[in-house]
């Protein structure tokens, strides 16, 4: 698989990830955000780990279990976190600043365990990336900011990054599948315990039932095997910027679904996103051309 590809596996996992916002809009008014998000981990786990016994493909042979243990924390974290800082601060503010920061944790934590200095590409298109997202929120208009709910999101932020770094090591030697099914269902196990705090009774429902299916099937297995697949070929740093396409989905969502208005800002801060994007994927694609290019003259050379 080539990287540009991997590219948009990884972008393709944050379109569904951004269905997220949208789908709690219908949650029954009853569902308690971090019990969605524990039911969302249940339900992604369990799905997982029925499609990889259904193809016969998992073993329980060298899996370092440190790796699989600090992957499986920082998923569990991240769930948590990132709901109670939406419950906090507002979807507009959790969702840019957990996402936003991921990022610029990504790249300082390859930069502090690989001593690998991101390139400057890296920091143009991030910079342009979160610059969009910063402007995206600029149309929520008049924000109260909870100090609390910022150190929950940057702490959701930290989380997701983390789960980046340390599960790109895992693809590495192990099928995605394989990988997201241990972990997810390790992270399912840390977190079961929230369920027994919250009223579940809204599960039962049909709308409740449908929305846990898509949050767990769509928006966490699927989601995250393909962000998996991707990120054996992609740095854990560039894949990290790609998740950016999160807030961008779940903002033209917002439009399109549920109603709202986007003010010239912040579809400015949309093209910013998409340009931060683009960057990323096109400099990949140039860069493999050139690879061919170059092979293809040291070949002639040599003959």
């Amino acid at each position: 698989m080539s990287k540009s590809s991997s590219m948009l596996l990884i972008l393709l996992a944050a379109i569904f990830w951004g269905t997220t916002g949208t789908s709690q809009a219908f949650a029954p008014e009853d569902a308690h955000p971090i019990a969605i998000g524990a039911v969302r981990l249940a339900v992604g786990g369990l799905f997982l780990l029925c499609l990889v016994l259904f193809k016969g493909t998992l073993t329980l042979r060298d899996w370092p279990a440190r790796t699989i243990l600090l992957a499986a924390v920082s998923m569990a974290a991240y769930q948590p976190l990132f709901f109670s800082a939406v419950l906090m601060t507002g979807v507009a503010v959790g969702t840019v600043v957990a996402i936003g920061s991921a990022p610029i944790f990504s790249g300082c934590i390859e930069w502090l365990f690989l001593k690998k200095r991101p390139a400057l590409l890296w920091w143009a298109s991030t910079g342009l990336s979160i610059t969009g997202c910063l402007l995206l929120l600029n149309n929520q208009g008049t924000v109260a900011i909870d100090p609390i709910g910022i150190v929950l999101a940057l702490g959701a932020g930290l989380s997701f990054a983390g789960y980046t770094f340390v599960s790109r090591n895992l693809v590495k030697t192990h099928a995605p599948l394989s990988v997201v099914a241990v972990i997810f269902t390790t992270s399912a196990l840390l977190l079961s315990p929230l369920l027994f705090l919250f009223d579940l009774s809204w599960l039962f429902t049909s709308r409740g039932a449908g929305i846990s299916l898509h949050l767990g099937v769509v928006a966490t297995g699927i989601a995250y095997w393909l962000f998996a697949k991707g990120l054996s070929n992609v740095p854990s740093s560039t894949a990290v910027t790609l998740s950016l396409g999160e807030p961008l989905t779940a903002a033209l969502l917002g439009v399109f679904v549920l109603g709202e208005e986007l003010s010239g800002t912040a579809w400015f801060g949309i093209s910013l996103l998409l340009l931060g994007i683009a960057l990323l994927i096109g400099s990949s694609h140039l860069a493999a051309r050139q690879t061919v290019l170059t092979e293809e003259r040291q070949t002639r050379t040599g003959g």
